[in-house]
């Protein structure tokens, strides 16, 4: 049984449960803690034999990472929280009377463990198994942006930054694909990398006319549905039997592509994140793999929890 101490002695005044305590809650049922920590342990710092500080557990490394992405915590204000909120550190299994927490220098190790061994793609894989516009951080001590990240206009809006292209499976909405870009490459170029394979019809929006006729698109045996361009759909006479029937043909295939609109909402509205954080692409796909691991986790938490608790 593990000691409280004395920050945290068990007569503390109690609450209602919160939002954030609920969410939690869940979280701490749908993850797959032990497959994730089995993907990351073979590659996690030994033990120290003798002297030193031993490193912290894997499990409770991960926990604060997933912890970062569904608050949209920076590695300083991950280490503050820590110190500050009583729930995240039962949450990672940390107790405030322990000698010491995770810094955010130990965080950002534990980051670039995940990036180095490319597991946050092998995260989203285990799980499962548009344009995001960068901040001032993405700019250098010398005021210049970063090399990485383009400029590129989204209707009359101008934006800098990166583009995620995503596969999404249309039966259960989840993720299976995540291909990041600067910005100004054109989403056509990127379909061969968004599928897996194994697709009969694969649904895309109007950025992607003319995909079946590129020649990285050859070799894949699908039927593409791609919708039809917002000025062509707009002049389309629906009192015409043809017009209704093309009509109604659009009107399908943003049915089926809503899906994929949805795992971004998530991301951005459910866990904040509507701008990247680090310099550079592969930090940033990296953390969009994690992203929508988690998201996957998200859309099918109901059915999760009730199995867990069934």
């Amino acid at each position: 049984m593990t000691q409280m101490s004395q920050g945290e002695s068990g007569f503390e005044r109690k609450t209602r449960r919160t939002r954030k305590r609920e969410f939690l809650d869940e979280k701490n049922l749908v993850v797959p803690w032990a497959e994730l920590v089995a993907l990351i342990a073979p590659h996690a710092p030994a033990p120290v034999s003798r002297g030193g500080r031993p490193p912290f557990a894997v499990e409770t490394m991960l926990r604060i990472h997933f912890l970062q992405q569904w608050f949209t915590l920076s590695d300083p204000a991950m280490e503050e929280a820590l110190y500050d909120m009583a729930l995240f550190r039962e949450f990672v299994g940390l107790d405030a009377g322990e000698d010491n927490l995770p810094d955010e220098s130990t965080i950002l190790q534990f980051r670039h463990l995940l990036e180095a061994h490319n597991l946050s793609l092998q995260i989203l894989t285990t799980v499962n198994a548009t344009l995001i516009a960068a901040p001032s951080s993405t700019k250098h001590s010398s005021g210049e942006r970063d090399p990485e990240m383009h400029q590129t206009k989204k209707g009359n809006q101008w934006c800098f930054g990166m583009k995620a292209h995503i596969g999404v499976d249309s039966d259960s909405g989840l993720v299976h694909t995540v291909v990041g870009t600067a910005a100004n490459v054109n989403d056509v170029t990127q379909a061969h990398a968004a599928v897996h394979g194994a697709e009969s019809d694969v649904f895309a929006d109007s950025g992607y006319q003319g995909v079946g006729k590129r020649q990285e698109t050859q070799e894949i045996n699908v039927n593409w549905h791609v919708a039809m361009r917002p000025g062509k759909r707009k002049v389309l006479d629906k009192s015409t039997p043809m017009g209704a029937i093309l009509d109604q043909l659009e009107q399908a295939k943003a049915r089926i592509r809503a899906k994929v609109e949805h795992t971004f909402r998530v991301i951005k509205r459910q866990f904040g994140h509507e701008k990247v954080r680090y310099r550079g692409l592969a930090k940033n796909i990296a953390q969009l793999h994690s992203l929508f691991a988690l998201s996957s986790l998200w859309m099918v938490r109901r059915t999760l929890l009730q199995e867990r608790r069934g």
